[in-house]
């Protein structure tokens, strides 16, 4: 079964590079022992196993468990269901999911998995207040044919959660104060640490939550534009995606940006916890002009700046 789990998420990994700008993404179902279904995007997932003999360490934070040996590396082993309020106990949880974006490699603790879906990102919707998670860790909503409803887990939540925020260092000033830029992101941590970099880089900024949303209001912004009869470029500078987002994915809403005239010579920057080559090849297929791996405040500042100061040259 772990051959066959690990031999299908190959698949939709390669899958995924057909995908781009179609809207559509694959889920990798897994329960934790609560009868509730979750779900992570596939594209995060490495492998899945049988959980490897833990070893303790001392000083942990909560919520990781030991750590292993996988190929030479350390990585940590992380219980997924203490963050969703299924306090599941190790013994119950012998299928370990290895995950790795963000340049960090992590090991999850399951209680069984299911199967790969392939939903639609417009049938995924952001969930309300009254199930975000205990900690806030679920960062979309879907429901499957058979009338299951999954919840996504917004993992950089959980991973800064376990191991806290990222420390934004001391960032010069961009040339550009005057300059504007829309950011959208599906994850809240991902929010604040993008406008900790924005702020340090003296810019104004706006952001929307998902790609649906980020397409109302940019094409509100450009219509704005057009009646006073000004460029666009001189409300807005610079837009920065997330790739994975409820609703519209950032590969379509790149997509719909580039085919309006009326946001010629703003550039588009993803900024996406996916960085394989294959997510970049896809980024550019759809028009992006930069691709940014997350999150490195430094290298995400410098791209910024450069492109902001190519923009206000314009």
């Amino acid at each position: 079964m772990e051959n066959l789990h690990n031999q299908t998420i190959l698949e939709a990994v390669d899958a995924r590079t057909r995908l781009a700008g179609s809207n559509k993404m694959e889920i990798l179902l897994f329960s934790l022992g609560t009868g509730e279904t979750f779900g992570i995007n596939v594209f995060k997932v490495r492998e899945i196993t049988h959980t490897p003999a833990i070893t303790l360490a001392p000083n942990l934070p909560p919520g990781v468990e030991g750590v292993i040996s996988l190929r030479g590396s350390i990585i940590p082993v992380i219980s997924l269901g203490r963050f969703v309020n299924a306090h599941t106990p190790v013994s119950a949880c012998p299928t370990m999911m290895v995950t790795e974006f963000n340049r960090r490699t992590q090991g999850f603790l399951l209680h069984d998995v299911d199967h790969i879906v392939r939903v639609d990102w417009d049938r995924v919707r952001a969930p309300d207040s009254m199930v975000s998670g205990g900690q806030g860790v679920i960062t979309a909503i879907t429901r499957l044919p058979d009338g299951r409803l999954i919840s996504i887990l917004d993992v950089e939540q959980v991973i800064a959660s376990v191991f806290g925020e990222h420390v934004i260092p001391d960032i010069a000033p961009a040339d550009s104060p005057d300059a504007t830029v829309f950011f959208v992101d599906d994850s809240a941590v991902a929010r604040k640490e993008i406008a900790h970099v924005l702020d340090k880089l003296s810019v104004q900024h706006h952001h929307a939550k998902n790609g649906f949303e980020a397409w109302e209001r940019l094409q509100g912004l450009a219509a704005r534009a057009q009646s006073e009869g000004v460029p666009l470029r001189q409300k807005l500078q610079l837009i920065l995606t997330d790739a994975e987002m409820p609703e519209m994915d950032g590969y379509v809403l790149t997509r719909h940006i580039k085919e309006d005239t009326r946001f010629r010579d703003i550039p588009v920057v993803m900024h996406s916890s996916l960085s394989s080559e294959a997510n970049k090849a896809m980024g550019k297929r759809v028009g992006a002009d930069a691709y940014v791996a997350k999150f490195d405040p430094v290298v995400l500042a410098d791209t910024l700046r450069a492109w902001l100061g190519a923009a206000t040259k314009h």
